[in-house]
């Protein structure tokens, strides 16, 4: 008989997330469910949950902010992301290409043009920078440098040409960075791109926290609920 799990479901659409947590309960599960990255948070302080299912975009701190601050209250902590976004196949594919981070600032432009060398066609390289403008900046120097560049700053975005290199500077958390660069994937773009995130939360840290969420797993939905009551025990091991 399966063992008796504790279990949290994190998803800002409440409906979802009581429909998941119902359906857990049903099989006789132990079920926690919270509508917010904090409230999560808030949850690992007094329990050590034996899985966790955590929706990736969500208000305030987005699933993979919440999912980095648990693994720092719980390094054991199971958290299976959810996601109607394949972010986490894009995040694993960028890994395979190269992906690094450029966290110095004043920016080293040989270190740069070094680091997008470096990377395979469909790499990222980071930079951690937070400056008003600095995609904008950035692209001058790219250009000037010969390394002709097209700024996205909002998702709506499209590149001028899919041959230029990429900066990326919404001002917003990595996830949603990750989003736009994978729209422009899948619009056919073929050279790296350049990643501008705020230091010190979206950084390199990020990325090793990002590569872990592979490792934990992902369920893209919409996905079956039977299946994964199946797997629950496996899950958990």
């Amino acid at each position: 008989m399966p063992r008796r799990l504790r279990i949290l479901v994190v998803d800002d659409d409440e409906d979802n997330a009581h429909s998941l947590g119902e359906l857990f309960e049903l099989e006789g599960h132990d079920v926690t469910v919270a509508h917010s990255g904090e409230a999560a948070i808030a949850a690992y302080v007094n329990t050590a949950f034996d899985l966790a299912f955590m929706d990736v975009m969500m208000p305030g701190l987005n699933g993979v902010e919440s999912f980095m601050a648990i693994r720092k209250l719980r390094p054991e902590a199971k958290v299976f992301m959810m996601t109607g976004y394949s972010v986490e196949q894009l995040l694993q594919q960028a890994m395979e290409h190269g992906a690094m981070g450029v966290l110095t600032k004043p920016i080293d432009i040989d270190r740069l043009l070094r680091s997008v060398d470096e990377v395979r066609p469909s790499g990222i390289v980071l930079i951690a920078d937070d400056a008003p403008g600095f995609g904008i900046g950035l692209k001058r120097l790219m250009d000037g440098a010969g390394f002709p560049c097209t700024l996205v700053q909002r998702e709506t975005d499209s590149l001028q040409s899919k041959d230029a290199l990429a900066i990326i500077d919404t001002g917003k958390p990595l996830i949603h960075s990750v989003h736009v660069y994978s729209r422009l994937r899948r619009d056919g773009h073929t050279k790296p791109a350049i990643i501008v995130t705020k230091p010190g939360q979206d950084g390199s840290e990020g990325f090793e926290a990002l590569r872990d969420v592979s490792v934990t797993g992902i369920l893209n939905k919409p996905f079956d609920p039977m299946l994964l009551l199946e797997r629950l025990d496996s899950l958990a091991a």
